[in-house]
This record gives structure tokens, C-alpha cells and sequence, in this order.
């Protein structure tokens, strides 16, 4: 018997399908490090108690494999790890033991507020700052010549429409954080899908209008914010909304031959104005 389980700590599209839900902890709750896309890596401290069962990533983390390795002991020989910590400082010492850009980050330097940024090749060292200083870290710099593939599935009579996803600056991912801040929500509070003036000339569609995307796979509503950030042929929408207003819905999920990542970024769409108030669209 397989099961699937979800950590977090809010619920979310996912946990609709998850056989076990694991509560974790917020940033607040609990101590341990970020390291930024700067390389920086910092400190933060545990500032209010966890609530209810909500426990450490760390704490989830080692439970479950401890619980896997007992299971796989009677099967497996030699060594195994133990998972067995008491603090996350000894993570980050298992870390710095391991992996040479880590060996000299530890919880006792960034106490003393050691602006520390990997790599950091032992204690002695002061981290660096600029990575790459004259020339790139590995040497020379190599690059690959690759053909261009097209995507999957290009735009027709039908489906006219090429349609690309992302995110905005207000929200992210499937929003189950950001959508709950009321501030964020209020500048960003529904599904806006950018349009060029071509196409929105072209189909009769008004700055704010209720309109609707459909591909091969889904249907989609939202609002129109017609926009020169987008081509005429080309749409732009987010996914941050659920419940009939994902550009996820729309997406196709085929393989790029190479990466084996789903193509959800492009897909051809079809759109067209809605008889639709606001209102109706967000309940």
C-alpha cells in the first residue's frame, strides 16, 4: 500500500490529494539559516512558539526517515544514517563536513554575526563576497551550440492564440501564502490575462473586460489588461488563482525530449469575451 503525503503549513490545490498531511512551521517559528540567491547564508532565530502539532522541517524530515530506514533495515547492510539531531546547528555541521563550499559555516560564527557567503572553504576563511573575480571559478567558459525545437503544440485555425504562464510581483506560486495577506490581495485580486491592443481590437475586448481562454485541455476565465508587455499573438497569465481561473488548466503536459520537463510554459489558446460581471467570475 502507497500513500502520498503533504508538508505545510497552510492548506492548498495539493492537499486535496495528499493521504497524510504533515503541519510544518512558519519562518517565525522555528531556527535555522537562508541562503539567499547572493550566496549569502543567515541566521534566524525561533521568534513565537509553533502551534497545535506544527513541527520543524528538520524535526519532519528525520521522523519520516528514521521511519523509512527501520523498515528497509532487515533488506539493507553496512553503515546507514541515523537522522538523529537535537539541534539544527548540527545539520549545518553534517553540511559543512560534507560539502566544501559549506566547511567553514557554522552556527558558532554566524552567532557572532559573521556575514558569511559560500564558498567558505574552512574556518579560517571569510567567505566570498564576489564569486567570480577576473575569470569564471571553473576556468574557462564552456558553452554548448543547441538546435532550436519547437514547442509541442503551435498555434492553428482553432486555437489562434499562444499563451505563456508566470507569475506576478504580488503573489506566488498558487497563492496559498500571498492570497491571504490582505494588503497583496487588494493589489492584485483576481486573474488578469495581458493582451496586446491588436488582439484585444480584434475581438472586441475592453481594458478590464471579462473574457475566456480555452485550449485543448481547459477553459480558464479571468480579466483582459490590454498591454504592450505582450506581442500580438501572445498572452500572458498568471496562476495564482484557483477554481476555474488557473492558466494551469490550460497547459500542456508534454515532455521536452531532452529535459523531460512538461511544457508548461506555451500552449495555444482561444479567447473570447464573457457575458460575465465581476462578480460572478470571483465567487
Amino acid at each position: 500500500m502507497t500513500g502520498c503525503g503533504l508538508q505545510g503549513i497552510f492548506p492548498s490545490e495539493t492537499s486535496h490529494y495528499a493521504d497524510i498531511l504533515l503541519p510544518g512551521v512558519t519562518f517565525a517559528e522555528r531556527t535555522g539559516t537562508f541562503t539567499n540567491t547572493e550566496r549569502r547564508v543567515q541566521l534566524f532565530r525561533e521568534a513565537v512558539p509553533a502551534t497545535g502539532n506544527a513541527r520543524p522541517d528538520w524535526q519532519i524530515i528525520s521522523d519520516v526517515a528514521r521511519r523509512i530506514l527501520s523498515r528497509q533495515a532487515k533488506h539493507t547492510t553496512g553503515p546507514q544514517a541515523s537522522w538523529d539531531y537535537s539541534h539544527p546547528s548540527e545539520i549545518m555541521d553534517e553540511i559543512a563536513a560534507l560539502a566544501p563550499s559549506y566547511a567553514g559555516v557554522s552556527y558558532e560564527r554566524l552567532e557572532r554575526g559573521e556575514r558569511l557567503q559560500w564558498p567558505v572553504k574552512d574556518q579560517d576563511s571569510s567567505g566570498t563576497p564576489i564569486l567570480h573575480v577576473g575569470k569564471f571559478v571553473r576556468g574557462r567558459g564552456r558553452f554548448h551550440a543547441v538546435d532550436h525545437l519547437p514547442p509541442d503544440e503551435l498555434v492553428d485555425e482553432d486555437y489562434p492564440l499562444l499563451l505563456t504562464t508566470g507569475r506576478v510581483l504580488y503573489h506566488w506560486h498558487g497563492g496559498e501564502m500571498t492570497r491571504r495577506s490582505h494588503v497583496l490581495l487588494e493589489l492584485c485580486p483576481e486573474p488578469v490575462v495581458e493582451v496586446s491592443h491588436e488582439d484585444a481590437t480584434r475581438l472586441g475586448i475592453e481594458m478590464g473586460a471579462p473574457i475566456q481562454l480555452q485550449s485543448r485541455r481547459g477553459t480558464m476565465t479571468a480579466f483582459a489588461s490590454i498591454t504592450e508587455r505582450v506581442s500580438p499573438g501572445l498572452v500572458f497569465a498568471n496562476f495564482h488563482f484557483p477554481n476555474g481561473q488557473n492558466a494551469n488548466v490550460l497547459t500542456n503536459a508534454a515532455l521536452d525530449p531532452v529535459a523531460k520537463i512538461p511544457e508548461y510554459k506555451v500552449c495555444a489558446v482561444r479567447m473570447q469575451s464573457m457575458a460575465a460581471t465581476r462578480e460572478s467570475i470571483n465567487q
